[in-house]
């Protein structure tokens, strides 16, 4: 599945900076709210072992307010479902409940809170969840 991120920092150095420090590979998985209420996004990295000092295996690294960037434990993520329309460039999702994407004629907004579709409403989408640090398609039935 091609999906197109917005991340918010410098996805590639954060990975690099992770991998390097804690000798284990991290990846980059997406840009979301880092759980279903929340009004800002993330960029969320995994890891396949738990870190040895907090357990998590999903962190989220965000700017904050105060311009600090700030780190946030987000195993929560794989609990979360996924709206995603099919844009030029791929999937699209919204990455929090004020996120108002464009894609195409169609706008999705919600994020992990909810799925609002404006425009044209009869595009392509997909529900998908975060597993093992990649995206795969939930099948109703």
């Amino acid at each position: 599945m091609n999906i197109t991120h917005h991340p918010l920092l410098d996805i590639k150095a954060i990975a690099e900076f992770y991998s390097e420090k804690d000798g284990v590979t991290v990846t980059y998985v997406c840009t979301s709210a880092p759980n279903k209420q929340a009004s800002y996004a993330a960029d969320i990295f995994y890891r396949s072992t738990p870190h040895p000092e907090y357990g998590n295996r999903y962190f989220g690294i965000y700017q904050n307010n105060n311009n600090q960037i700030m780190i946030t434990n987000v195993d929560g993520i794989e609990a979360l479902t996924f709206s995603m329309i099919e844009g030029a460039s791929g999937w699209e999702y919204s990455q929090h409940r004020w996120d108002y994407r464009t894609v195409g004629a169609c706008v999705i907004d919600g994020g992990r809170a909810y799925t609002k579709l404006v425009g044209d409403v009869h595009v392509p989408v997909k529900t998908v969840k975060v597993k093992d640090g990649q995206f795969e398609e939930v099948i109703d039935g």
